[in-house]
């Protein structure tokens, strides 16, 4: 698998060169961009050799790990026009659900077609619509990521509408495999997904039957508001239920740009578990990041403190069970 994926890489990199060495640059339409990370992460609450993760995606590791490396290409014509999305090491494949690969994953690829100036039909696998944060942790704030945001779907495999409905309102419609079945549905059943938008504020909707460890329904919101030129804050709520059971939680996301090269914000989320029972834990995460730019190299110190209820996931520096760990995290992404 390795050999194939580095040979499917190699054969992209020949492509994109020989493309853009025979077009002309004011003329060509395929544009190239992805981002690369790597991270330090030490446990300040409990011995880094047998400390558990936060239960979150990604950035699981203690002491100096790799993140993920995407390369994006995207071809654009007249009228349609195509994405491949490649992704490599941990990230990527905790992403696609590829535990065992750690090189070569395809993060997404698709096709689409501009029917008309307001309607886009996008038909392959794509990142979900749902939630605030994203996989690349280029385009997300904090470099760890959110209960809410790892509880949803990270990528759909199945066709979307996007219709522009005026200049503010948008609208999009999808059915796709169930659940993070990125690549065929074995079981005959479909998901059903929407999207209105208005003004950068979104209310999402997904369901599906909630078989073969499906998602069930979800209502998701995510949004902000610039509330001066210096200072935005971020908002997501969700809430999900499979026959009875499900998540529900909340999240802030207060962010301050203190010169044009640094920035600071806080990620204060409020996560649940629900049921027929009232014994279900629940957890406050609060992760403070710096955001730290040199040219294209973002630079992002972050400590991060999880506090459960009803629950006892983690080890203090004893190594006995305790409801909290907190962690330092010294994260670099390069995105070109």
């Amino acid at each position: 698998m390795k050999t194939i994926m580095r040979k499917l890489f190699t054969l992209t990199f020949l492509f994109v060169a020989s493309v853009v060495f025979a077009q002309d640059e004011e003329t060509s339409k395929l544009s190239i961009s992805g981002s690369v990370d790597a991270y330090y992460q030490t446990y300040l609450t409990a011995s880094d050799n047998d400390a558990p993760s936060f239960g979150t995606a990604f950035a699981d590791k203690s002491g100096f790990a790799l993140g993920m490396a995407n390369l994006v290409v995207s071809y654009e014509g007249e009228k349609a026009g195509a994405v491949l999305d490649l992704g490599t090491g941990p990230r990527g494949a905790g992403a696609t659900f590829n535990f065992d690969i750690v090189d070569g994953i395809v993060n997404q690829a698709y096709v689409y077609w501009n029917v008309s100036e307001g309607t886009t039909l996008t038909f392959g696998r794509w990142n979900t619509f749902l939630g605030y944060e994203v996989i690349a942790p280029a385009a997300n704030f904090n470099y760890s990521t959110s209960y809410l945001f790892s509880s949803g779907p990270f990528s759909h495999m199945g066709l979307k509408a996007d219709f522009t409905l005026s200049d503010d309102w948008s609208l999009m419609l999808a059915v796709t495999n169930p659940w993070d079945t990125n690549d065929t549905s074995l079981s005959g059943e479909y998901a059903l997904g929407a999207q209105l938008g208005f003004f950068g504020q979104y209310l999402n909707l997904y369901y599906d039957s909630g078989n073969n460890d499906g998602l069930g329904f979800e209502v998701d919101y995510t949004g902000g508001f610039d509330l001066s030129d210096t200072f935005f804050l971020g908002i997501n709520a969700a809430y999900n239920d499979n026959d009875g059971e499900g998540f529900y939680g909340a999240a802030l996301y207060p962010q301050v740009a203190t010169s044009d090269s640094f920035s600071i914000g806080l990620r204060g989320e409020y996560y649940g578990l629900h049921g027929d029972g009232d014994d279900y834990p629940s957890v406050f995460a609060t992760t403070l990041t710096g955001s730290y730019t040199v040219d294209n190299l973002i630079i992002k110190p972050e400590i991060r403190l999880d506090s459960w209820s009803n629950d006892t996931p983690y080890f203090d520096s004893d190594g006995a069970a305790a409801d909290n760990l907190a962690a330092f995290t010294l994260a670099a992404i390069y995105s070109f």
